[in-house]
């Protein structure tokens, strides 16, 4: 698998069509550029970030006006994780029309719709963290929708077991932000990325 994911990188050999741009539009290898990108401004931020209800918000403060280049590097994860939502929806929408999610394909279909989950997930969890109003009160919206789901109640519990903002909950929204998303992310990219590579690459079937 390791092996072919290389290969997948580094082919010795490209077939002239599948240079074109029309062919793909580059759309999952940008949103994987981005992902990258969110990973890197990710991780300095939570160099600085507490994942505490007292003081999530006084750190972004700080973030953004003590750190140099801090709210640059805010903004810029802000700004790439829509982008990067973006461009898993287009890319999503590309397959579709093209209908490459046909058999025998279909497997990876799947395992890209769980990472267009994953990314909305990401979004959600991510948003919290600066505890503001807005990430607040937005939260707690989303969560009472979520309540009245299958199974939304038991989901509920999970991510809030004390009440959105608070201590358990703004903990549990930032480890699966930053640890638990990002981590399935990058197996079900390597898994995506195998698929393509043994199933001799993405042409479109319409």
């Amino acid at each position: 698998m390791f092996k072919d994911f290389i290969r997948h990188l580094f082919p010795r050999m490209v077939l002239k069509e599948n240079l074109k741009i029309s062919y793909t539009f580059c759309l999952g290898g940008m949103a994987f550029t981005l992902f990258g990108l969110l990973a890197v401004s990710g991780l300095l931020l939570a160099m600085y970030y507490q994942p505490h209800a007292d003081h999530a918000y006084s750190s972004i403060l700080y973030i953004e006006e003590q750190v140099f280049g801090g709210h640059f590097l805010h903004s810029l994860h802000r700004t790439a994780s829509n982008l990067y939502l973006l461009l898993i929806f287009l890319h999503t929408l590309r397959v579709l029309l093209t209908g490459a999610y046909r058999p025998p394909r279909q497997m990876n279909w799947l395992i890209g719709f769980l990472l267009l989950c994953l990314a909305l997930f990401s979004g959600y969890t991510g948003y919290l963290l600066p505890m503001d109003q807005l990430a607040l009160w937005a939260t707690q919206t989303g969560m009472e929708l979520v309540r009245i789901l299958p199974l939304g109640e038991l989901f509920y519990q999970f991510l809030v077991p004390d009440a959105v903002g608070e201590p358990l909950s703004l903990l549990r929204f930032y480890i699966l932000h930053v640890v638990v998303l990002p981590m399935t992310t990058v197996l079900l990219c390597a898994l995506h990325f195998y698929k393509i590579r043994k199933q001799k690459g993405a042409l479109p079937y319409l």
